[in-house]
């Protein structure tokens, strides 16, 4: 945060007259120190780029100012958007992690500091950290918002996200960002919604109080009118997370390194172990995992037509309580993968008071039916955030 550029921007936006605002007029913004500025620094979580001034904002950012927002400051991410974690501890309680890794994001949410943030996912980077903070995080369609001039782990998988407080506002952030691809007003359902309850996945555990807490807000939309049908995941979608590493992780050494060839000795243990491990992975595993890939993407669209929404956990379990890592993406992975819209609310606490999320997921392109139907769980599944 540097106050006094901030404070001018702020003057400067009241000055046009109400008919030449944009409907971000004067929204102070959180954006992830991954996505360039011009004006701010950018240090992407890494000693590696003490020194980086980006000559431009990224594009987001420039869809930003367009709108009539402003960036209030940069939020901490995790070391280049992978899993080595950064300062920043979970408002709800300081001892658990805030998740990652857009973690500044959702905590600056979380705790008022701003209103609405940006931040990225490649596997778990938005869904996660908001549910561990008890916000909404929004994941749009791949591509929606561009991703020019933020920090590229994978190509495939990078999108840019939102952290707001409530799903109406993710709406109205997103909608400029994605430059009205999907609307910045949620529209009303005209019925109740049918879900696909899927209360876990096959390549990880589900915590006992995420189940119980998924269960409750089911059965609150099974008695608000809504179809809420059991499922289970796919066959083929079975490898989500193998093809998912193989994509993720041979495409981040494409992009990182030459940055782990000049300063291996700067960046961390964990994530020079994830860029030899993508080092290992040869072309010919890269191309089946990219085949695969697209097969998965038919499957679940297919499946997925059926619905309104997938309704699955948004994280194993509620935030750890350690800083030493950022928490289990696995149950984004397959949102991540496909491409595919997902939307996190804060719907419960566990038993140690920290906030858990309930996750919906549509096909890639139905990012406004999802809105629409994350607005309707939303006001039947009431939940108090921090401030």
């Amino acid at each position: 945060l540097d106050r006094d550029p901030v404070l001018l921007e702020a003057a400067r936006l009241d000055v046009p007259p109400a008919a030449a605002r944009g409907p971000l007029h004067g929204a102070p913004v959180g954006l992830k120190d991954i996505i360039h500025t011009s004006a701010l620094p950018t240090r992407m979580g890494s000693p590696a780029y003490a020194d980086f001034a980006p000559s431009r904002d990224a594009a987001c950012v420039r869809r930003l100012v367009d709108a009539g927002g402003y960036a209030l400051g940069k939020t901490v991410t995790t070391e280049l958007a992978y899993m080595h974690p950064g300062k920043t501890r979970n408002p709800w309680n300081a001892v658990h992690t805030p998740g990652g890794s857009s973690q500044g994001s959702a905590a600056a949410v979380a705790a008022g500091h701003v209103p609405a943030a940006l931040g990225t996912q490649t596997n778990g980077s938005v869904i996660r950290p908001a549910a561990y903070c008890g916000v909404v995080g929004f994941k749009p369609t791949l591509g929606v918002i561009p991703f020019d001039g933020t920090s590229l782990f994978s190509q495939t998988l990078d999108t840019i996200g939102t952290f707001t407080r409530t799903v109406a506002d993710a709406a109205l952030v997103v909608g400029p960002l994605s430059l009205g691809t999907i609307p910045r007003r949620l529209v009303a359902m005209d019925r109740a919604p049918r879900f696909a309850f899927l209360g876990g996945f096959p390549w990880t555990t589900i915590g006992g109080d995420v189940d119980e807490a998924l269960d409750a807000a089911a059965m609150r939309l099974r008695d608000a009118g809504a179809e809420v049908v059991a499922v289970a995941l796919p066959d083929a979608l079975g490898d989500t997370t193998r093809v998912h590493r193989t994509i993720m992780l041979h495409q981040a050494v494409s992009n990182l390194g030459p940055l782990q060839d000049r300063a291996r000795t700067r960046l961390s243990a964990t994530l020079n172990a994830a860029l030899d491990e993508g080092r290992a992975i040869n072309a010919a595993a890269y191309a089946l995992a990219l085949v695969g890939r697209h097969a998965m993407i038919a499957a679940a669209t297919d499946w997925l037509s059926r619905y309104d929404a997938l309704l699955v956990p948004s994280a194993p379990a509620g935030a750890p309580a350690s800083l030493d890592g950022t928490g289990d993406p696995s149950c984004c992975t397959l949102a991540s993968l496909l491409g595919a819209p997902a939307i996190t609310l804060p719907v419960a606490r566990d038993a140690h008071g920290m906030p858990l999320g309930l996750q919906l997921v549509a096909p890639a392109g139905d990012d406004a039916r999802l809105l629409a139907v994350a607005a309707w769980c939303e006001e039947r599944l009431p939940f108090a955030g921090l401030v």
